[in-house]
């Protein structure tokens, strides 16, 4: 990878080109020129989530998003937005209303409005209140690589929760177990049906986890927590089960598509993301790609080239392996395209590899017939000669130069 805007997306805090500000992201947000609002510093409204800033750390900002509507829950609600196939601009057009209602606080403190950041997190439904601002806010979209967008921000003078709070029965008792750590908990959750956004707004507020260690986490930070967690929790389900066979999915969403492999192997996982040229994070006029492997017994460190990603695109292809029973070796390419013009956030991510595992694979006999099938699909959909990606593909080279046993057995 020789482009240092794949790794960095504008939100590394010294960024890689040495600028103030990311200009990919002042010109995607440019695009979106948000329509005038009633701007209020008293209003009332309701809560779809809070949100937890990761610059400064461990002295962060602690916002309650918010609108001037009784029913938000549209406004924070990626799985919804997916399955109802949302565009871009309806996307930005909910996110850019709502208002962060921010307050700065330590990580390891409290203050008077966490306790309503919790409840906020907590809730199943967005939270009806009433919030004062210290001034009226200005409307602008600010987005980012792995949040959703939102709205603008201004300081928290007051906010008041008009109606009660519904909180699932399940979520109560384990919030309120504090010997619970929180790994466990996100796992006993997901396997009750809460999606990983309820359960990222759980854990950034600081509801999860044994008494002592219970703390605010950044929002960005605990999307890949909850990624992480589930997905290590699935490896184990799914390395129970038999082999799969030779086979190949395909699909995507808002410009991010996927070409999944499953090879009748052990579990493994690789992933490369390839950056069509003068696409997204790709400035240069060539094809640019980030990769990030781990094998049977799993990664040793953070995936630092495919970051959040990497673990967004394995969550939704081990919940298919798990569906069916199987495990596999699993090579996963993403290819993102001109369509993909705003940054969304890596639910985009997760949400695109799901629709790919959702279609129906294209089954094969050999390992060569299917890499002869990806060569060519490639080439067609995106112009692409993908046998230079697939000629580095370390979980490749350890397929190639494993041994059968079968190979230690002569033939009768």
């Amino acid at each position: 990878m020789n482009v240092p805007c794949i790794r960095c997306k504008g939100n590394n805090p010294k960024l890689f080109c040495g600028r103030s500000f990311c200009p990919i992201i002042a010109k995607s947000e440019a695009m979106f020129k948000v329509k005038e609002r009633t701007a209020k510093e008293d209003f009332s409204g309701s809560s779809p989530a809070p949100f937890v800033g990761r610059f400064g750390y461990p002295n962060v900002q602690v916002g309650i998003l918010s609108v001037e509507e009784k029913d938000s829950g549209e406004y924070d609600a990626p799985r919804f937005w997916a399955g109802q196939n949302y565009e871009i601009p309806k996307i930005v057009d909910y996110r850019s209303a709502l208002v962060n209602s921010r307050f700065s606080m330590n990580v390891h403190s409290s203050h008077k409005f966490l306790e309503t950041s919790q409840e906020v997190g907590m809730a199943e439904k967005p939270v009806e209140l009433e919030i004062k601002l210290d001034k009226k806010p200005t409307f602008r979209l600010n987005t980012d690589a792995y949040s959703a967008p939102m709205g603008p921000n201004a300081s928290l003078q007051r906010v008041d929760i008009t109606s009660n709070p519904k909180v699932p029965t399940k979520v109560d008792k384990i919030v309120s177990d504090t010997d619970f750590k929180a790994s466990d908990a996100m796992i006993e959750l997901y396997q009750h049906d809460f999606d990983e956004n309820y359960l990222t707004r759980l854990l950034s507020v600081g509801n999860l986890g044994v008494k002592m260690q219970r703390r605010i986490v950044p929002t960005r930070w605990s999307i890949t927590a909850v990624d992480d967690s589930v997905g290590k929790h699935l490896i184990d389900e799914v390395k129970q089960f038999s082999s799969s066979d030779y086979k190949a999915y395909f699909g995507g969403y808002l410009g991010n598509y996927y070409l999944v492999l499953l090879f009748p192997e052990v579990w493994s996982y690789e992933l490369f993301e390839t950056y069509l040229p003068r696409v997204s994070w790709n400035i240069s006029d060539s094809i640019q790609y980030s990769t990030d492997y781990e094998p049977y017994d799993g990664r040793k460190g953070y995936a630092e080239e495919t970051a959040g990603g990497y673990y967004a695109a394995r969550l939704g292809i081990l919940e298919e392996l798990r569906r069916m029973r199987r495990q596999a070796s699993v090579l996963a390419l993403r290819f993102i395209t001109g369509e993909y013009y705003l940054p969304l956030g890596v639910w985009v991510v997760r949400e695109a590899t799901r629709k790919a595992m959702a279609s129906q694979p294209v089954e094969f006999a050999s390992r060569e017939l299917m890499l002869e099938y990806a060569e060519r699909l490639v080439q067609q959909r995106f112009g692409y000669d993908v046998g230079s990606l697939l000629r580095n593909s370390i979980m490749l080279r350890n397929i190639q130069a494993q041994k059968k046993l079968s190979s230690f057995f002569g033939k009768g």
